[in-house]
């Protein structure tokens, strides 16, 4: 088998090969050489060993990784689809053997090895599934259910509502669909971007993989074969956004310790409070929903740690799933929670869509080949060149009780139980567009809580300004800055009298203001200093003060459970309310406007900069100011009342043109390489930051050759 390797002037790969196999033995290959650090940070916390060479920072993911089990699961998931689609798992496989081949090579270019002393590993058949799982399990957000399960305990089930909302541990996108009828060429047009944290490198790769089954384009994620989300094959193309759904549940557990055999017999069990229990061998159980007392699988790993004395994390699992807080050796206060997942239950992670996906060529092909997602659940959209479109959710979703989809459930009760899965929704294309951007839609009978709807119905209000849309006028959708969710607070400043000079002066500038959070404007950067201090005032306010102490989870869950995060992104319903537990919002805002007339004033970007995840965070640069918020359709989003700083926004950006392939744009917030210094590694940040979007090419005598055609030693033909 033979493989090429191309690059066009963004140092994007452009593979080609004789068939699939080598196809993905190349990407794993190429994908090692440009992103070795961040293959090897994506395993090490795929396995729960990152700490080993990131040091105390990293436990608390490694002791989650662990305790949930991903790298077991992986290796279940894996295992299960050499059964079930024994080509995908040789495909995968043949990604694997790339990685490892270039990985040496790939870590002599990243400096950040010899930083860490860490040395390049090996990847198992496995790992991909891993980085895959790991990447994802939090992306339904199911620590949202200890956060409501503590509203109503310290305040009371109809707070709930106040603070559903997206909040900063949910990822989202904004994905539209433009019809035939509506474009310039009379073909669609798919355009959007994913929102996520900002990661550099970054979470997805530009990529071109050709082999004679197919010729495909689009957004890798760095350690998976293929292209999963974002893709044109050129005569079909598709993209997706998070559907917001549900399908993650959380039991609260019972366990009991049974005694050790003696000399006499055997022992008996020993229950929480030190009641007998039923006779038993070493070991723990669990009480189920049939009232009888099972065995749970209990062992003691170990997490290295640089720089630190090693930690224990005792990983439990009970029937429902894996134990992630609390545990069989409980700590006072903590409760035993474990954790229900799909991939855990079935086994399978939906790789089998992969290959179909690139083997595409209408959306019916794009349509069946999704039936097989399961991880994470999506909206997706797809149109080919002869007019077709698809917008449907994809993936897996248990049908339960509605309890489960809300709060914690007593594993012991039953009624509990998974029950079979959802048949997955469709949705529509209405006078030639579909927008998503994660609010409740098609999804809306799987998901609990949904982003507001302004992203959507800006982008819808957009689309319907022209009659007829280009590829190239889609930049101007992506970084439209209008802000609707400020209409609450603006309506609390117009009802406001009694304000110093100062003060009044603000508010009446304020009440001018186009409502666009661009990065040179004073006008927004007032709005937001006016915002945080509402926000800081609210969440401190006595009525909150119950949740103002997180509860004793652990610390990879505080995303979702700190209050002045929640009482940020719930703002806009804190606001609107008709009566908040006597809170006198008036007066909070008129302080807010006080406080903010009497700071100096510079403009939005001055405080709202980027500040992407790095593995590594001793490495810096001087990140630039931005544009946007977090409900403007340019979704860049700060933790209001917290920091003006920007963790999460647009980690691509792309518009599939089905007239023309080589006429489709993207773009990625930093570059093609993964290695600092490299002509590549930032060389899109302007263009990003701009709006602007690189052109996709997929002519082969435009591209560059780096390396002679290259013999790919296949070890299945030795």
């Amino acid at each position: 088998m033979t493989a090429e390797l191309y690059r066009d002037p963004w140092g994007i790969p452009h593979l080609r090969a004789t068939d699939a196999r080598a196809l993905a033995r190349a990407q794993g290959r190429v994908t090692a050489l440009d992103r070795a650090w961040q293959l090897e940070v994506e395993r090490h916390r795929a396995r729960g060993t990152s700490a080993a060479f990131l040091g105390a920072e990293a436990v608390g993911w490694d002791r989650f990784a662990r305790r949930a089990r991903l790298d077991d699961t992986a290796r279940r998931c894996f295992a299960a689809l050499e059964r079930r689609d024994p080509e995908t798992a040789d495909w995968v496989v043949a990604y694997v053997d790339g990685v490892n081949e270039g990985l040496a090579e790939g870590a002599r270019r990243a400096p950040e090895f010899a930083e860490t002393g860490l040395a390049p590993g090996r990847w198992e058949p496995w790992t991909p599934l891993g980085v895959w799982l790991a990447a994802h399990i939090l992306f339904a957000g199911f620590p949202a259910k200890l956060w409501r399960e503590e509203v109503v305990r310290r305040i009371g089930p109809e707070a709930v509502a106040l603070f559903a909302a997206d909040g900063p541990g949910t990822s989202g996108s904004n994905g539209w669909l433009v019809t035939g009828e509506r474009t310039a060429t009379g073909r669609p047009v798919i355009a959007g971007d994913p929102h996520r944290f900002i990661e550099d490198p970054g979470v997805y790769q530009q990529i071109h993989l050709s082999c004679p089954e197919f010729d495909v384009v689009g957004l890798a994620v760095p350690g998976v074969p293929g292209i999963a989300h974002f893709a044109h094959t050129g005569t079909v193309a598709w993209s997706i956004t998070n559907a917001m759904a549900d399908y993650q549940d959380l039991y609260r557990e019972r366990l009991r310790r049974v005694r050790p055999q003696g000399p006499e017999g055997p022992g008996r069990s020993e229950g929480p409070e030190g009641s007998e229990g039923s006779e038993g061998s070493e070991g723990w159980e669990a009480l189920d929903p049939d009232g009888e007392w099972r065995g749970v699988a209990r062992h003691v790993e170990t997490v290295e740690v640089a720089g630190g004395e090693p930690v224990e994390v005792e990983v439990v699992e009970t029937p429902r799933g894996p134990v992630v807080t609390g545990g069989a050796e409980q700590t006072e206060g903590v409760e035993t929670i474990s954790l229900r997942y799909p991939p855990r239950v079935t086994e399978d992670l939906g790789f089998s869509a992969l290959l179909p996906l690139l083997r595409a060529r209408e959306v019916a092909d794009v349509d069946r080949a999704f039936d097989h997602w399961a991880e994470p659940v999506n909206v997706v959209q797809a149109a080919d060149t002869e007019g077709g479109v698809l917008h449907r959710v994809a993936g897996r979703v248990p049908l339960r009780g509605a309890d489960n989809r809300t709060r914690i459930v007593a594993a012991w009760e039953p009624g509990h139980e998974w029950r079979g899965w959802h048949e997955m929704p469709y949705g529509t294309v209405e006078d030639g567009v579909a927008v998503m951007a994660n609010q409740r839609g098609p999804a809306g009978p799987l998901g609990v809580e949904f982003a507001p709807f302004h992203r959507a119905a800006r982008i819808r209000q957009l689309l319907d300004e022209r009659p007829k849309w280009s590829a190239q006028d889609m930049a101007d959708i992506h970084m439209d800055t209008h802000l609707a969710s400020a209409a609450p607070l603006m309506d609390h400043l117009a009802a406001l009298d009694g304000l110093s000079i100062e003060a009044t002066a603000l508010r009446d500038w304020l009440l001018g203001w186009d409502r666009r959070m661009t990065a040179d404007s004073m006008a927004a950067a007032a709005y937001a200093a006016v915002r945080g201090a509402v926000v800081r005032r609210l969440a401190a306010h006595p009525a909150f003060a119950a949740l103002a102490d997180p509860p004793a989870y652990p610390e990879v869950f505080r995303p979702w459970l700190a209050l002045l995060p929640r009482v940020g992104f719930a703002l806009e319903h804190l606001l609107k309310a008709e009566e908040l537990y006597g809170i006198d919002r008036a007066v909070l805002v008129r302080e807010a406007v006080e406080e903010a007339a009497a700071q100096p004033l510079g403009v939005w970007g001055d405080t709202h900069r980027l500040a992407p995840w790095r593995a590594l965070p001793a490495t810096s640069y001087d990140e630039p100011g931005l544009s946007g918020d977090h409900d403007c359709v340019l979704c860049t989003s700060a933790v209001p009342g917290l920091t003006d700083l920007s963790a999460r926004g647009p980690a691509a950006r792309y518009v599939w043109d089905l007239a023309d392939r080589d006429q489709s744009l993207w773009v990625v917030p930093f570059g093609a390489s993964g290695v600092p210094g490299s002509t590549h590694h930032r060389d899109q940040l302007p263009l990003w930051l701009k709006g602007e979007l690189a052109p996709v090419s997929t002519d082969w005598s435009r591209l560059t050759q780096e390396q002679e055609t290259e013999k790919v030693e296949d070890d299945h033909e030795q």
